[in-house]
Protein backbone atom coordinates (compact mmCIF):
# COMPACT_ATOMS: atom_id res chain seq x y z
CA UNK A 1 0.00 0.00 0.00
CA UNK A 2 1.42 3.35 -0.81
CA UNK A 3 1.42 5.97 2.19
CA UNK A 4 3.26 4.88 4.77
CA UNK A 5 2.94 8.26 6.70
CA UNK A 6 0.53 7.91 9.36
CA UNK A 7 -2.73 9.75 9.01
CA UNK A 8 -3.60 12.05 11.87
CA UNK A 9 -6.59 11.55 14.30
CA UNK A 10 -8.28 13.30 16.55
CA UNK A 11 -9.16 11.61 19.47
CA UNK A 12 -11.28 13.29 21.61
CA UNK A 13 -14.99 14.28 20.29
CA UNK A 14 -15.55 17.66 18.90
CA UNK A 15 -18.19 19.42 20.96
CA UNK A 16 -18.77 22.83 20.94
CA UNK A 17 -16.62 24.98 23.22
CA UNK A 18 -14.24 22.24 24.46
CA UNK A 19 -11.35 21.71 22.25
CA UNK A 20 -9.46 18.78 20.50
CA UNK A 21 -7.22 17.02 22.11
CA UNK A 22 -3.59 16.11 20.42
CA UNK A 23 -4.16 14.14 17.46
CA UNK A 24 -2.26 10.80 16.93
CA UNK A 25 -0.88 8.77 14.36
CA UNK A 26 -2.87 6.15 13.00
CA UNK A 27 -1.74 3.91 10.25
CA UNK A 28 -3.49 2.85 7.06
CA UNK A 29 -1.58 -1.18 7.50
CA UNK A 30 -3.85 -1.01 10.98
CA UNK A 31 -6.71 0.71 9.52
CA UNK A 32 -6.79 -2.07 6.30
CA UNK A 33 -5.95 -4.58 9.02
CA UNK A 34 -9.38 -4.26 11.24
CA UNK A 35 -11.77 -4.12 8.13
CA UNK A 36 -10.32 -6.82 6.78
CA UNK A 37 -9.99 -9.08 9.86
CA UNK A 38 -13.59 -8.20 10.82
CA UNK A 39 -15.36 -8.45 7.18
CA UNK A 40 -13.16 -11.56 6.67
CA UNK A 41 -14.95 -13.66 9.93
CA UNK A 42 -18.22 -11.62 8.64
CA UNK A 43 -18.25 -13.30 5.65
CA UNK A 44 -16.75 -16.51 6.43
CA UNK A 45 -19.50 -17.03 8.90
CA UNK A 46 -22.16 -15.92 5.81
CA UNK A 47 -20.40 -18.21 3.34
CA UNK A 48 -20.32 -21.49 5.83
CA UNK A 49 -23.77 -21.49 5.54
CA UNK A 50 -24.90 -21.50 1.64
CA UNK A 51 -22.20 -24.25 1.24
CA UNK A 52 -23.58 -26.50 4.01
CA UNK A 53 -27.13 -25.49 2.44
CA UNK A 54 -25.72 -26.43 -0.93
CA UNK A 55 -23.88 -29.99 0.39
CA UNK A 56 -25.68 -30.99 3.91
CA UNK A 57 -28.90 -29.27 5.24
CA UNK A 58 -31.68 -30.57 2.83
CA UNK A 59 -31.29 -34.19 4.46
CA UNK A 60 -30.24 -32.74 8.12
CA UNK A 61 -32.93 -30.59 8.42
CA UNK A 62 -36.03 -30.99 5.76
CA UNK A 63 -35.07 -35.42 5.39
CA UNK A 64 -39.12 -35.23 4.80
CA UNK A 65 -38.98 -33.66 1.65
CA UNK A 66 -37.29 -34.84 -1.84
CA UNK A 67 -33.70 -34.21 -2.74
CA UNK A 68 -34.32 -31.29 -5.27
CA UNK A 69 -37.38 -29.79 -2.66
CA UNK A 70 -35.11 -30.38 0.13
CA UNK A 71 -32.36 -27.72 -1.53
CA UNK A 72 -35.01 -25.48 -2.08
CA UNK A 73 -35.84 -25.40 1.03
CA UNK A 74 -32.09 -25.05 2.22
CA UNK A 75 -32.17 -22.29 0.17
CA UNK A 76 -35.08 -20.53 1.12
CA UNK A 77 -34.01 -20.33 4.92
CA UNK A 78 -30.41 -19.27 2.71
CA UNK A 79 -32.61 -16.55 1.67
CA UNK A 80 -33.51 -15.27 4.77
CA UNK A 81 -30.34 -14.27 6.04
CA UNK A 82 -30.26 -11.64 3.20
CA UNK A 83 -33.71 -10.36 4.87
CA UNK A 84 -32.07 -9.49 8.24
CA UNK A 85 -29.21 -8.13 6.49
CA UNK A 86 -31.09 -4.80 5.66
CA UNK A 87 -32.92 -5.01 9.13
CA UNK A 88 -29.28 -4.96 10.24
CA UNK A 89 -28.29 -2.19 8.13
CA UNK A 90 -31.04 0.19 9.41
CA UNK A 91 -30.44 -0.79 13.27
CA UNK A 92 -26.33 -0.53 13.09
CA UNK A 93 -26.53 2.08 10.50
CA UNK A 94 -28.22 4.43 12.59
CA UNK A 95 -26.35 3.22 15.59
CA UNK A 96 -22.96 4.05 13.58
CA UNK A 97 -24.50 7.62 12.90
CA UNK A 98 -25.46 8.31 16.43
CA UNK A 99 -22.69 6.44 18.52
CA UNK A 100 -20.22 5.81 15.90
CA UNK A 101 -18.48 3.28 13.41
CA UNK A 102 -16.49 1.41 15.77
CA UNK A 103 -18.74 0.59 17.91
CA UNK A 104 -20.69 -1.00 15.89
CA UNK A 105 -18.23 -3.06 14.30
CA UNK A 106 -17.47 -4.82 17.72
CA UNK A 107 -21.43 -5.23 18.31
CA UNK A 108 -22.05 -6.97 15.33
CA UNK A 109 -18.64 -9.40 15.18
CA UNK A 110 -20.36 -10.44 18.14
CA UNK A 111 -24.00 -11.23 16.79
CA UNK A 112 -22.85 -13.10 13.68
CA UNK A 113 -20.08 -15.32 15.75
CA UNK A 114 -22.72 -16.31 18.20
CA UNK A 115 -25.16 -16.75 15.66
CA UNK A 116 -22.86 -18.92 13.11
CA UNK A 117 -21.26 -21.03 16.20
CA UNK A 118 -25.07 -21.98 17.37
CA UNK A 119 -26.05 -23.37 14.35
CA UNK A 120 -23.34 -25.76 14.38
CA UNK A 121 -24.65 -26.60 17.95
CA UNK A 122 -28.16 -26.78 16.70
CA UNK A 123 -29.49 -30.44 16.75
CA UNK A 124 -30.86 -32.03 13.51
CA UNK A 125 -34.84 -32.85 12.32
CA UNK A 126 -34.40 -36.31 13.65
CA UNK A 127 -33.75 -34.43 17.73
CA UNK A 128 -35.99 -31.88 17.28
CA UNK A 129 -38.46 -32.74 15.12
CA UNK A 130 -39.88 -29.36 13.21
CA UNK A 131 -37.92 -27.11 16.03
CA UNK A 132 -34.75 -27.49 14.39
CA UNK A 133 -35.46 -26.10 10.59
CA UNK A 134 -37.41 -23.16 12.72
CA UNK A 135 -34.36 -22.60 15.17
CA UNK A 136 -31.93 -22.67 11.89
CA UNK A 137 -34.37 -19.74 10.47
CA UNK A 138 -34.17 -17.59 13.35
CA UNK A 139 -30.13 -17.95 13.66
CA UNK A 140 -29.99 -17.55 9.61
CA UNK A 141 -32.05 -14.17 10.16
CA UNK A 142 -29.82 -13.05 13.11
CA UNK A 143 -26.97 -13.80 10.62
CA UNK A 144 -28.13 -11.48 8.40
CA UNK A 145 -28.42 -9.15 11.06
CA UNK A 146 -24.90 -9.34 12.05
CA UNK A 147 -23.42 -9.03 8.20
CA UNK A 148 -25.94 -6.15 7.18
CA UNK A 149 -24.62 -4.34 10.17
CA UNK A 150 -20.64 -4.74 9.23
CA UNK A 151 -20.52 -3.31 5.64
CA UNK A 152 -21.36 0.03 6.19
CA UNK A 153 -19.26 0.61 9.73
CA UNK A 154 -15.98 -1.19 8.04
CA UNK A 155 -16.01 0.56 4.99
CA UNK A 156 -16.31 4.13 6.98
CA UNK A 157 -13.74 3.24 9.24
CA UNK A 158 -11.60 2.86 5.83
CA UNK A 159 -12.75 5.63 3.70
CA UNK A 160 -13.11 8.35 6.78
CA UNK A 161 -9.57 7.67 7.58
CA UNK A 162 -8.33 7.55 4.36
CA UNK A 163 -6.32 10.43 2.81
CA UNK A 164 -7.23 12.60 -0.60
CA UNK A 165 -6.31 10.00 -3.59
CA UNK A 166 -6.57 6.87 -1.63
CA UNK A 167 -10.07 6.17 -0.22
CA UNK A 168 -10.83 2.99 -2.95
CA UNK A 169 -7.43 1.47 -1.78
CA UNK A 170 -7.97 1.22 1.86
CA UNK A 171 -11.39 1.06 0.86
CA UNK A 172 -10.91 -2.63 -1.15
CA UNK A 173 -9.64 -3.94 2.00
CA UNK A 174 -13.37 -4.16 3.49
CA UNK A 175 -14.26 -6.13 -0.18
CA UNK A 176 -11.51 -8.60 0.22
CA UNK A 177 -12.66 -9.85 3.40
CA UNK A 178 -15.57 -11.97 1.37
CA UNK A 179 -12.94 -13.63 -1.09
CA UNK A 180 -10.51 -14.26 2.34
CA UNK A 181 -13.68 -15.14 4.17
CA UNK A 182 -15.10 -17.47 1.36
CA UNK A 183 -11.90 -19.35 1.08
CA UNK A 184 -11.48 -19.82 4.66
CA UNK A 185 -14.94 -21.19 4.25
CA UNK A 186 -14.48 -23.37 0.73
CA UNK A 187 -11.17 -24.50 1.91
CA UNK A 188 -12.22 -25.87 5.47
CA UNK A 189 -15.38 -27.32 3.58
CA UNK A 190 -12.92 -29.01 1.01
CA UNK A 191 -10.30 -30.30 3.59
CA UNK A 192 -13.14 -32.12 5.89
CA UNK A 193 -14.62 -33.76 2.96
CA UNK A 194 -10.67 -35.02 1.86
CA UNK A 195 -10.11 -36.04 5.19
CA UNK A 196 -13.53 -37.75 6.64
CA UNK A 197 -15.78 -40.42 4.96
CA UNK A 198 -18.76 -39.32 3.83
CA UNK A 199 -20.99 -40.50 6.62
CA UNK A 200 -19.08 -38.63 9.17
CA UNK A 201 -19.04 -35.30 7.15
CA UNK A 202 -23.05 -35.50 7.11
CA UNK A 203 -23.41 -36.75 10.73
CA UNK A 204 -21.03 -33.72 11.99
CA UNK A 205 -18.32 -32.92 9.94
CA UNK A 206 -19.68 -29.84 8.99
CA UNK A 207 -20.67 -28.36 12.37
CA UNK A 208 -16.68 -28.01 13.09
CA UNK A 209 -16.60 -24.78 10.32
CA UNK A 210 -19.54 -23.53 12.51
CA UNK A 211 -18.11 -23.93 16.09
CA UNK A 212 -14.48 -22.69 14.82
CA UNK A 213 -16.54 -19.32 14.42
CA UNK A 214 -16.48 -18.20 18.04
CA UNK A 215 -12.00 -18.40 17.93
CA UNK A 216 -12.06 -16.30 15.16
CA UNK A 217 -14.24 -13.77 16.24
CA UNK A 218 -12.02 -13.48 19.44
CA UNK A 219 -9.16 -12.67 17.09
CA UNK A 220 -11.69 -9.95 15.53
CA UNK A 221 -12.56 -8.40 18.36
CA UNK A 222 -8.87 -7.99 19.76
CA UNK A 223 -7.61 -6.32 16.66
CA UNK A 224 -10.53 -3.81 16.32
CA UNK A 225 -10.89 -3.18 19.84
CA UNK A 226 -7.31 -1.55 19.03
CA UNK A 227 -8.48 0.70 16.61
CA UNK A 228 -10.08 4.65 17.21
CA UNK A 229 -13.41 6.57 15.99
CA UNK A 230 -12.79 7.81 12.28
CA UNK A 231 -11.91 11.77 11.90
CA UNK A 232 -15.03 12.69 10.11
CA UNK A 233 -17.43 11.56 12.74
CA UNK A 234 -15.48 13.37 15.71
CA UNK A 235 -15.26 16.61 13.68
CA UNK A 236 -18.85 16.42 12.83
CA UNK A 237 -21.03 17.15 16.02
CA UNK A 238 -24.10 17.41 13.85
CA UNK A 239 -23.57 13.44 13.20
CA UNK A 240 -24.43 12.63 17.21
CA UNK A 241 -27.65 15.59 16.90
CA UNK A 242 -29.09 13.77 14.13
CA UNK A 243 -32.29 11.50 16.29
CA UNK A 244 -33.41 10.20 12.62
CA UNK A 245 -31.08 9.07 9.73
CA UNK A 246 -33.29 7.21 8.74
CA UNK A 247 -36.03 9.58 7.74
CA UNK A 248 -33.34 12.08 6.58
CA UNK A 249 -32.16 9.45 4.25
CA UNK A 250 -35.78 8.86 2.39
CA UNK A 251 -36.75 12.82 2.55
CA UNK A 252 -33.34 13.85 1.38
CA UNK A 253 -30.84 10.91 0.02
CA UNK A 254 -33.65 8.33 -1.70
CA UNK A 255 -32.67 8.41 -5.06
CA UNK A 256 -28.91 7.96 -4.44
CA UNK A 257 -29.61 4.99 -2.05
CA UNK A 258 -31.65 3.44 -4.26
CA UNK A 259 -29.01 3.71 -7.46
CA UNK A 260 -26.56 2.49 -5.16
CA UNK A 261 -29.03 -0.62 -4.20
CA UNK A 262 -29.20 -1.36 -7.79
CA UNK A 263 -25.51 -0.90 -8.51
CA UNK A 264 -24.43 -3.83 -5.83
CA UNK A 265 -26.91 -5.86 -7.37
CA UNK A 266 -25.52 -7.50 -10.56
CA UNK A 267 -22.66 -8.18 -8.37
CA UNK A 268 -24.42 -9.92 -5.81
CA UNK A 269 -26.15 -12.51 -8.22
CA UNK A 270 -22.84 -13.13 -9.84
CA UNK A 271 -21.39 -14.25 -6.82
CA UNK A 272 -23.99 -16.49 -5.71
CA UNK A 273 -24.90 -17.90 -8.45
CA UNK A 274 -21.14 -18.44 -9.45
CA UNK A 275 -20.65 -20.01 -5.90
CA UNK A 276 -23.70 -21.28 -3.65
CA UNK A 277 -25.99 -23.00 -7.16
CA UNK A 278 -23.10 -23.94 -8.98
CA UNK A 279 -22.00 -25.54 -6.05
CA UNK A 280 -25.10 -27.51 -5.56
CA UNK A 281 -25.34 -28.17 -9.69
CA UNK A 282 -22.14 -29.60 -10.34
CA UNK A 283 -22.95 -31.97 -7.08
CA UNK A 284 -26.43 -32.84 -6.94
CA UNK A 285 -27.68 -32.86 -10.92
CA UNK A 286 -24.01 -33.33 -12.27
CA UNK A 287 -23.06 -36.07 -10.24
CA UNK A 288 -19.37 -34.41 -9.20
CA UNK A 289 -16.99 -34.91 -6.56
CA UNK A 290 -17.46 -32.76 -3.75
CA UNK A 291 -14.04 -31.87 -3.32
CA UNK A 292 -13.62 -31.36 -7.22
CA UNK A 293 -15.96 -28.75 -7.39
CA UNK A 294 -14.64 -26.98 -4.16
CA UNK A 295 -10.90 -27.26 -5.30
CA UNK A 296 -11.99 -24.95 -8.53
CA UNK A 297 -14.06 -22.86 -6.17
CA UNK A 298 -10.74 -21.91 -4.37
CA UNK A 299 -8.84 -21.33 -7.51
CA UNK A 300 -11.06 -18.83 -9.22
CA UNK A 301 -11.77 -17.38 -6.08
CA UNK A 302 -8.10 -16.24 -5.97
CA UNK A 303 -8.55 -13.88 -9.07
CA UNK A 304 -11.53 -12.76 -7.50
CA UNK A 305 -9.32 -11.06 -4.76
CA UNK A 306 -7.00 -9.78 -7.34
CA UNK A 307 -9.84 -8.40 -9.42
CA UNK A 308 -11.06 -6.77 -6.06
CA UNK A 309 -8.08 -4.69 -4.71
CA UNK A 310 -7.14 -4.15 -8.65
CA UNK A 311 -9.96 -2.20 -9.30
CA UNK A 312 -10.07 -0.36 -5.99
CA UNK A 313 -6.94 0.83 -6.51
CA UNK A 314 -8.02 1.82 -10.25
CA UNK A 315 -10.95 3.87 -9.26
CA UNK A 316 -8.67 6.47 -7.69
CA UNK A 317 -7.07 6.76 -10.92
CA UNK A 318 -10.43 5.97 -13.06
CA UNK A 319 -13.02 6.71 -10.89
CA UNK A 320 -15.35 4.54 -9.30
CA UNK A 321 -18.74 4.98 -11.55
CA UNK A 322 -16.28 4.31 -14.58
CA UNK A 323 -14.46 1.16 -12.85
CA UNK A 324 -18.12 -0.61 -12.03
CA UNK A 325 -19.20 -0.02 -15.32
CA UNK A 326 -16.71 -2.25 -16.89
CA UNK A 327 -17.00 -4.91 -14.46
CA UNK A 328 -21.22 -4.61 -14.97
CA UNK A 329 -20.21 -4.86 -18.70
CA UNK A 330 -17.93 -7.94 -18.77
CA UNK A 331 -20.33 -9.62 -16.34
CA UNK A 332 -23.42 -8.91 -18.84
CA UNK A 333 -20.87 -10.69 -21.58
CA UNK A 334 -19.69 -13.61 -19.79
CA UNK A 335 -23.11 -14.09 -18.51
CA UNK A 336 -24.42 -16.77 -21.05
CA UNK A 337 -21.23 -18.83 -20.62
CA UNK A 338 -21.10 -19.44 -17.26
CA UNK A 339 -23.54 -22.69 -17.12
CA UNK A 340 -22.86 -24.11 -20.68
CA UNK A 341 -19.13 -24.21 -19.18
CA UNK A 342 -19.92 -25.55 -15.83
CA UNK A 343 -22.19 -28.39 -17.96
CA UNK A 344 -19.55 -29.41 -19.82
CA UNK A 345 -17.69 -31.57 -16.86
CA UNK A 346 -14.42 -30.85 -17.71
CA UNK A 347 -12.14 -29.40 -15.41
CA UNK A 348 -10.37 -26.49 -17.18
CA UNK A 349 -14.13 -25.09 -18.86
CA UNK A 350 -15.93 -25.38 -15.31
CA UNK A 351 -12.36 -23.43 -13.98
CA UNK A 352 -12.77 -20.81 -16.86
CA UNK A 353 -16.49 -20.57 -16.26
CA UNK A 354 -16.40 -19.75 -12.99
CA UNK A 355 -12.62 -17.89 -13.07
CA UNK A 356 -14.66 -15.48 -15.59
CA UNK A 357 -17.65 -14.49 -13.77
CA UNK A 358 -15.72 -14.00 -10.69
CA UNK A 359 -13.23 -11.34 -12.16
CA UNK A 360 -16.12 -9.58 -13.46
CA UNK A 361 -17.45 -9.43 -10.19
CA UNK A 362 -14.17 -8.33 -8.44
CA UNK A 363 -14.28 -5.98 -10.62
CA UNK A 364 -17.66 -4.63 -10.06
CA UNK A 365 -17.36 -4.83 -6.20
CA UNK A 366 -13.70 -3.44 -5.71
CA UNK A 367 -15.04 0.43 -5.71
CA UNK A 368 -18.13 -0.14 -4.02
CA UNK A 369 -17.45 0.82 0.16
CA UNK A 370 -15.65 4.09 -1.16
CA UNK A 371 -18.46 4.62 -3.71
CA UNK A 372 -21.34 4.10 -1.43
CA UNK A 373 -19.57 6.06 1.78
CA UNK A 374 -18.97 9.14 -0.51
CA UNK A 375 -22.51 9.35 -1.67
CA UNK A 376 -24.08 10.47 1.48
CA UNK A 377 -22.90 13.13 3.95
CA UNK A 378 -21.27 12.24 7.41
CA UNK A 379 -24.76 12.32 9.31
CA UNK A 380 -26.25 9.78 7.23
CA UNK A 381 -23.02 8.02 5.49
CA UNK A 382 -22.91 4.90 7.61
CA UNK A 383 -26.91 4.06 7.58
CA UNK A 384 -27.09 5.29 3.94
CA UNK A 385 -24.06 3.29 2.77
CA UNK A 386 -25.16 0.08 5.06
CA UNK A 387 -28.69 0.23 3.38
CA UNK A 388 -27.59 0.28 -0.16
CA UNK A 389 -25.27 -2.40 0.40
CA UNK A 390 -27.59 -5.19 1.85
CA UNK A 391 -30.41 -3.57 -0.22
CA UNK A 392 -28.57 -4.54 -3.07
CA UNK A 393 -27.74 -7.87 -1.66
CA UNK A 394 -31.46 -8.75 -0.64
CA UNK A 395 -32.56 -8.20 -4.20
CA UNK A 396 -29.55 -9.72 -5.91
CA UNK A 397 -28.18 -12.44 -3.83
CA UNK A 398 -30.93 -13.64 -1.79
CA UNK A 399 -32.91 -14.82 -5.11
CA UNK A 400 -30.16 -15.44 -6.85
CA UNK A 401 -29.89 -19.77 -5.66
CA UNK A 402 -33.48 -20.00 -6.09
CA UNK A 403 -34.66 -18.40 -9.47
CA UNK A 404 -31.41 -20.18 -11.15
CA UNK A 405 -32.84 -23.58 -9.41
CA UNK A 406 -35.97 -23.13 -10.75
CA UNK A 407 -34.75 -21.56 -14.30
CA UNK A 408 -32.50 -24.46 -14.79
CA UNK A 409 -35.57 -27.01 -14.12
CA UNK A 410 -38.35 -24.94 -16.22
CA UNK A 411 -35.91 -23.70 -19.48
CA UNK A 412 -32.35 -25.21 -19.22
CA UNK A 413 -28.85 -23.70 -18.89
CA UNK A 414 -29.43 -20.33 -21.24
CA UNK A 415 -32.29 -19.34 -19.22
CA UNK A 416 -30.15 -18.66 -16.16
CA UNK A 417 -27.74 -16.72 -18.21
CA UNK A 418 -30.16 -14.82 -19.55
CA UNK A 419 -31.24 -14.12 -15.98
CA UNK A 420 -27.82 -13.04 -14.81
CA UNK A 421 -27.26 -10.78 -18.13
CA UNK A 422 -30.04 -8.70 -17.30
CA UNK A 423 -29.38 -7.90 -13.68
CA UNK A 424 -25.57 -6.83 -15.29
CA UNK A 425 -27.71 -4.29 -17.38
CA UNK A 426 -30.06 -3.14 -14.57
CA UNK A 427 -26.50 -2.57 -12.41
CA UNK A 428 -25.21 -1.17 -15.55
CA UNK A 429 -27.99 1.72 -16.14
CA UNK A 430 -27.52 2.22 -12.55
CA UNK A 431 -24.20 2.79 -12.19
CA UNK A 432 -24.60 5.29 -15.36
CA UNK A 433 -27.56 7.10 -13.24
CA UNK A 434 -24.94 7.94 -10.30
CA UNK A 435 -22.71 11.10 -9.95
CA UNK A 436 -18.51 10.41 -10.30
CA UNK A 437 -17.85 11.22 -6.22
CA UNK A 438 -13.90 9.92 -6.54
CA UNK A 439 -13.07 13.61 -6.13
CA UNK A 440 -16.20 14.23 -3.44
CA UNK A 441 -14.83 15.65 0.19
CA UNK A 442 -16.47 14.27 3.24
CA UNK A 443 -17.34 16.91 5.04
CA UNK A 444 -20.15 18.49 2.59
CA UNK A 445 -23.43 17.70 1.89
CA UNK A 446 -24.13 15.15 -1.18
CA UNK A 447 -25.79 16.31 -3.82
CA UNK A 448 -28.47 13.87 -5.26
CA UNK A 449 -27.60 12.59 -8.71
CA UNK A 450 -29.31 14.47 -11.91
Amino acid sequence: MSGTQPLRQPIADAEPGRPMRPARPVRPARIAAAVLVGTTIEFYDFFIYGTAAALVFGRTFFPALTPVNGLLAAFSVYAVGFLGRPTGAAVFGQLGDRVGRRRVLVVSLLLMGLSTTAVGLLPGYAQWGVWSPVALTVLRFLQGVGLGGEFGGAALLAVEHAGEGRRGRLAGFVQLGPSVGFALATGLFWLLSVLLPEDRFQAWGWRLPFVASIALVGFGLLVRLGVEETPAFLADVRTRATATPLRELSQRHLRPLLLGAGTVMAGSVLFYTATTWCLARATTDLHLPRTRMLGLLLIANVFLAAATYASARLSDRWGRRRTILVGTVAGLLWSPLLVPLLDTARTPLMLAGLTGALIALGICLGPVPALLSELFPTAVRCSGASLSYNLGGLVGGAVAPLVATRLAAAFGAPAVGAYLAATCAVSALCTATLPETRDRSLTEASPEPA
